[in-house]
């Protein structure tokens, strides 16, 4: 994993992730496997899970990697972990998750050992899953390592087999005329990779959602929909910082404008939400 490889030579560290990366991508499972997720409704989902791992400004080895559980269909929380790490192997577009995912399989391990009755049924991962370079995003990195279904859920459209965020795309965009209005994301190969979601009625701004492992396309969009209360679903929305101050998302250290909406605590004080998120 991503902190073993951190002193071979950059080439030696490739070739070994992407014989990795080949391996796992035969064992991710693309299609629905729980019963919850045929349900129109989502019946029997109880907790849905969210990870990300977020950067602290100027620093780009040091990073807050973390794990939220909130109750379905509430989306209140329920549980919440977060640490600091220092972030030791490279950073290489396409390979995100040697990075980062051992620090999120590890928080996935203290929660089973913890509180093993509030493991989430499915995690939501902030980028993406089968929409990637070789069709094994962090999100199907983490699905495989965890055996849990994961979609992949990133605000900015990765531009691989042929997608391109052009002019045509754009049009389909403004398409979009009502949250959980959605398109397909078709490669030149002719593969749908993920679809392109209006998550919120309020949001210009679509989600690009993909499979990571163990659930099908159409259910990790309607799901993501439904997880959504802005632009970020919830459960990767609700984040949380060991910082002196909280705030809200990571885009917060880019200095973006917020505006106050209710805060999760649920206790009538407002809180900080960049525009990135809302």
């Amino acid at each position: 994993m991503a902190r073993k490889a951190a002193g071979k030579p950059p080439e030696e560290i490739l070739l070994d992730w992407k014989r990795e990366q080949a391996s796992m991508k035969a064992r991710v499972v693309d299609q629905d496997t729980e019963a919850w997720q045929l349900d129109p409704a989502f019946s029997g989902l109880q907790r849905v899970g969210g990870v990300d791992v977020s950067f602290v400004k100027d620093d780009c080895g040091s990073a807050c990697a973390s794990l939220v559980v909130l109750s379905y269909p509430e989306l209140e929380v329920l549980y919440e972990d977060c640490r600091m790490v220092t972030l030791t192997a490279p950073y290489v577009s396409g390979f995100l998750a040697f990075r980062e995912v051992s620090f999120l399989v590890d928080a996935v391990q203290r929660l089973q050992e913890r509180e093993p009755r509030l493991m989430p049924q499915v995690l939501f991962v902030d980028g993406n899953g089968v929409l990637h370079h070789r069709g094994f995003g962090v999100a199907c990195h983490l699905g495989v390592l965890t055996d849990l279904p994961c979609i992949g859920v990133a605000k900015k459209l990765l531009q691989v087999d042929g997608l391109e965020n052009n002019a045509l795309h754009k049009e389909k965009i403004q398409l979009l005329k009502s949250g959980g209005d959605s398109f397909p994301l078709m490669g030149g190969s002719g593969t749908v990779l993920g679809r392109a979601l209006r998550s919120h009625d309020h949001s210009t701004k679509p989600l690009y959602v993909s499979v990571g492992h163990k659930i099908s396309l159409e259910a990790a969009v309607r799901l993501t929909h439904s997880c959504c209360k802005f632009r970020i679903p919830e459960p990767v929305r609700q984040k949380t910082f060991p910082f002196p101050f909280p705030p809200t998302c990571a885009t917060l250290w880019a200095g973006k404008p917020t505006h106050p909406v209710a805060s999760r605590k649920g206790d009538g004080a407002l809180q900080a939400l960049c525009s990135h998120c809302r």
